[in-house]
């Protein structure tokens, strides 16, 4: 009989399995244990470095490793190890798409949980720096900049060379990466009374009424998209709602390893939600990190919460939503304008929801539009691209993106992650206009 791990190093014939994390057990919160998991995984990861180039946490790893006195990881710091957390961004892409040893196998592992339980305990030991903290309060500090009378001037202040290195100095925010704009009134006020109504069909795994979750980024600095979606949903005769009293998802916390705030959130967020799942409503979010937070981290972290389970089947990435609909024959796909050629790059939040290019499925539909896709990712993560401590790092590793669009020339830069979008467009002095796929969508359809 074959061995289970040796079938799944050679040629990954096992499916990926993902555990639940396990913040609940003692074990989890164990310093010791947690540096002997780290070695074992390290010993793995050194033996494969199929994940080398896949971010800047493998890198750091080997080169540790090399540079060691026994060129293993036995010679390598315990103290350094750190310094491969720092460079995780939590993306899971090497869990879902690269790593071999993702079986229900003993000898498992899974990085990213690793990583994730690294920064927990750290930052249960030791907080976070408070520019770290103020930064991943998305919704509060979007709430406070999207102010009528404030956004202007918080606008002005990004454009402004001596406020930014203000912000540089104070927030560590590096002076010359774009910020995003502030918009008032947000995206909550303009449409939390906006209902749209019809009859409900049913479609392969959607049930025909849509409610949306307003993300921080969408609600205070593209407010357009959550109307683009709306518009979108309402022109294909799906009832349309938006979810009333959403907290943050909680995603900019976790990857601080702010466990506990993240439970805060999930207990305002989820009985709103599994209530509206209960009344017959789908989910769904314009932002890829959303929805990953409700489809896996969520439950990965709460496996035992039935409530949880129930959002995490009803939630869906927008476009994976209308391909559902488009299999059944509800999809209106009576285009009116054409896009030309557009440069989709594929987010790395999305990616790892196995769902399949459903963004551009939907796009190619559109009569007069070549679709280019690059699965590479752009190195934006929330804050990690704008530090000042890692804009730099940021920069070199997202070349082969920028190197990639100003081959194809588009009309334009695409991402389902907003920032994302307008991260690569600035580095290519916005030789492509950078807009989100519901936004394209809408434009196509006229509407």
């Amino acid at each position: 009989m074959t061995d289970p791990i040796e079938s799944n190093c050679k040629g990954n014939l096992i499916a990926s399995t993902r555990h639940p994390l396990g913040q609940n057990q003692a074990e989890f919160w164990d310093g010791a244990a947690l540096l002997a998991e780290q070695e074992r995984v390290f010993q793995i990861c050194h033996g494969c470095r199929r994940c080398v180039s896949l971010c800047h946490a493998f890198s750091t790893l080997f080169d540790l490793i090399d540079a060691s006195p026994t060129r293993a990881v036995d010679g390598v710091a315990k103290a350094d190890y750190a310094r491969v957390t720092e460079q995780c961004r939590l993306c899971d892409l090497c869990h879902q798409t690269q790593c071999t040893r993702t079986s229900s196998h003993p000898g498992s592992l899974d990085f990213p949980h690793l990583m994730l339980r690294a920064k927990a305990l750290r930052f249960r030991e030791r907080g976070a720096p408070q520019a770290a903290r103020i930064l991943a309060r998305s919704r509060e500090v979007g709430r406070l900049a999207s102010t009528p009378g404030v956004a202007p001037v918080v606008n002005a202040a990004s454009r402004n060379s001596g406020a930014r290195k203000l912000l540089e100095r104070t927030l560590a925010v590096h002076a010359e990466a774009r910020l995003p704009t502030c918009h008032a009134p947000t995206a909550r006020p303009r449409l939390k009374h906006l209902r749209s109504g019809g009859l409900s069909w049913a479609a392969g795994r959607t049930r025909g009424r849509l409610a949306i979750f307003a993300p921080c980024s969408c609600d205070h600095s593209a407010p357009t998209v959550v109307d683009d979606l709306m518009a979108i949903l309402t022109h294909n005769a799906i009832p349309t709602r938006l979810v009333e009293r959403a907290s943050c998802c909680g995603m900019p916390r976790l990857e601080l390893g702010d466990l506990d705030t993240v439970r805060e959130y999930k207990e305002t967020n989820i009985p709103q939600l599994a209530q509206m799942v209960r009344d017959g409503w789908d989910l769904t979010a314009a932002v890829p990190s959303c929805v990953l937070m409700f489809k896996q981290r969520l439950p990965l972290m709460f496996p035992d919460d039935a409530e949880v389970a129930l959002v995490r089947d009803a939630f869906f990435d927008p476009f994976e939503y209308l391909v559902e609909r488009r299999r059944a024959g509800l999809l209106n796909t009576q285009f009116r304008n054409p896009l030309g050629k557009v440069v989709w790059h594929a987010a790395c939040h999305q990616r790892v929801q196995k769902i399949g290019q459903k963004t551009r499925e939907i796009l190619e539909l559109v009569p007069g539009t070549e679709v280019v896709a690059i699965e590479r990712c752009a190195v934006h993560d929330g804050t990690h691209g704008p530090k000042r401590d890692t804009y730099a790092q940021a920069r070199a590793l997202g070349r082969p993106v920028e190197r990639r669009v100003a081959e194809v020339d588009p009309a334009y830069l695409t991402s389902d992650c907003p920032r994302a979008a307008e991260h690569i467009a600035h580095r290519v002095d916005d030789r492509a206009a950078a807009a989100h796929p519901l936004s394209l969508l809408r434009q196509a359809y006229g509407i």
